[in-house]
């Protein structure tokens, strides 16, 4: 992503939408907390395949959560 207040909004996003706080974030994801800190607060821009496998995994995962639960129903 060019912009970084784009990257800033969209990592943020994702990681909101996972309801996990920075610290379980980055330890879900194996992404060293400084980085995440650093793309959130715009000192440094996250990769776009980065950005694109983080939103797919998240999107994946929580398919098979709602899959899960309408088997349990």
């Amino acid at each position: 992503m060019e912009n970084l207040t784009e990257c800033q909004i969209e990592i943020k996003k994702i990681r909101e939408a996972t309801g996990m706080n920075r610290k379980e974030f980055c330890e879900h994801f194996n992404i060293p907390y400084r980085t995440v800190t650093e793309w959130e607060r715009g000192t440094r821009n996250a990769p776009d395949y980065v950005l694109r496998l983080l939103a797919y995994y998240i999107k994946r995962e929580n398919m098979i959560k709602k899959e899960e639960q309408n088997g349990q129903e």
